[in-house]
């Protein structure tokens, strides 16, 4: 009997704020200006510099912490982080230890463990094929990069699969874009994901073995590569193997994982207090400027949209949780508010016309313009059919909805006068099988008719009142 598994998911999520200089000195934060243009002597860890906090950044931890509902600490230490690699000039690099801004809270059904802050290491750059420049096996490193402020947020493994993985990373950006803290690109690198991954039985409470995946740098290739190493750890489960603790990198070209090296604990990076440095201290005034500077929040927002306008929880977490639809929508809401209900059902249409990353603002079609044909359709002054087309015609080439239905004679036809009955009457009298189902009161024959009377109408017909005449003409006595 095979033995049937579940994943158990935890990510560590990098976010560069956007300060508007580095974490430990005053060089200008750049993305894309000439290496090494914009470094000094702390830095780039020259003997006798000395580090200074930045302000800003500590004042946005706490704006993350609260709005994540963390404990903030009164006293938390930056701490030395030891290690070797070319992008790090110092030999270690200034994070936090056991003394982290904020620890606990949560961010919709994924609890956090921790929030700290550190710096970010400078950039290493491979150029030529296989990292090889002018028959030479060196790599270039890029020193802009190293001293940007980073906060790391860990979570607790709450996460049971990899869609959730995605869906809620999506949560975590808005959330953060939203309290203005960082722009969270991941193609720039400001945002950056690694996921820590075990399988264990379903209805075990006991955590296997885990392995990370390491710069995981785009939502689609979070997704894919923790579906390919849970496939892989139940792989060797099931042959009777066991699963080795170690870092892994996933190459979505191939969609493969290949070892980089067993995993680390934390001793091995000798941790000690940075002499260098005083401990931050979080007063009320610092916890108040940062609770004063958070907006509405994403989960706040979708709780307004199912209190004052009705939304069902679905549907407002859609809009609440990418902050450009829920901009969008209620620019729309705000242009004409009689039926938000259905002015929301029009929102998924316009993403899948305009495609699922795409900001419905860049598009041609103006959210006042989404509420006018959102109305129409409430009105029956045209079928849901014909506002689809209508819809993909506004995509296209922008416009107002009531002129484009007036030059494509897409009106709705509802009753006597536009001879909508008589195409009524001659679908009944085209399939008399069907309605001889629905005079017994089969409703289910009632497909074939209206289906008709669609094509017919080219979709100009409501359906409603199709399905009303239908049934006035063969319903039941």
């Amino acid at each position: 009997m095979r033995t049937e598994y579940e994943p158990v998911i935890g990510l560590e999520i990098h976010v560069q704020l956007s300060t508007r200089t580095k974490m430990f000195c005053g060089c200008e934060l750049s993305f894309g200006d000439e290496p090494n243009t914009h470094t000094c002597a702390v830095c780039l860890g020259l003997p006798g510099a000395l580090p200074v906090v930045n302000e800003r950044a500590i004042h946005f931890g706490l704006m993350i912490g609260l709005a994540f509902g963390c404990d903030i600490a009164e006293r938390s230490e930056f701490h030395r982080k030891n290690y070797f690699y070319p992008d790090l000039p110092k030999g270690y690099q200034i994070s936090q230890y056991d003394q982290p801004l904020c620890r606990g809270g949560e961010v919709g059904d994924v609890r956090i463990h921790r929030v700290h802050l550190e710096e970010d290491a400078a950039k290493l750059n491979h150029l030529g094929e296989s990292g090889r420049i002018h028959g030479s096996g060196r790599s270039w490193v890029d020193f802009n990069r190293g001293g940007t402020p980073l906060v790391e947020i860990v979570t607790e493994p709450d996460i049971r699969s990899p869609e959730h993985a995605r869906e809620w990373l999506t949560l975590l950006r808005t959330t953060l874009r939203v309290l203005g803290v960082s722009d969270v690109n991941m193609a720039e690198g400001s945002l950056r994901c690694d996921a820590n991954v075990s399988v264990r039985p379903v209805g075990s409470t006991e955590l296997g073995t885990k392995t990370e995946l390491k710069n995981l740098n785009s939502f689609r290739f979070l997704e894919r590569g923790l579906r390919a190493e849970i496939r892989r750890q139940i792989d060797l489960l099931q042959a009777g193997e066991p699963v080795v603790q170690e870092t892994l990198h996933y190459d979505p070209r191939s969609d493969r994982l290949t070892p980089l090296r067993s995993k680390e604990e934390a001793h091995d990076y000798r941790y000690f207090p940075e002499p260098d440095l005083v401990p931050v201290l979080a007063t009320e005034e610092m916890i108040a400027a940062a609770r004063a500077a958070i907006p509405e929040l994403p989960a706040d927002r979708a709780a307004r949209f199912e209190r004052e306008l009705g939304l069902s929880a679905e549907r407002a977490r859609l809009l609440a949780f990418r902050s450009e639809l829920g901009d969008y929508y209620e620019r729309a809401v705000a242009a004409d508010g009689e039926d938000p209900v259905g002015l929301a059902n029009w929102i998924p249409q316009l993403v899948e016309r305009i495609g699922p990353d795409a900001n419905p603002a860049e598009s041609s079609v103006a959210p006042e313009s989404l509420a006018t044909l959102a109305a129409m359709v409430a009105a029956k002054e045209v079928s849901r059919d014909a506002a689809r087309e209508v819809l993909t015609l506004l995509v296209r080439e922008g416009g107002d909805p009531r002129t484009i239905v007036e030059r494509e004679g897409l009106g709705a036809l509802s009753g006597e006068g536009d001879g909508l009955a008589e195409i009524v009457q001659r679908a009944i009298e085209s399939d008399p099988a069907a309605a001889a189902q629905v005079r017994s009161g089969n409703r289910k024959a009632l497909g074939p008719l209206v289906g008709y009377v669609m094509r017919e109408t080219k979709g100009r017909a409501d359906g409603g009142e199709v399905t009303r005449l239908i049934l006035e003409r063969l319903g039941p006595s």
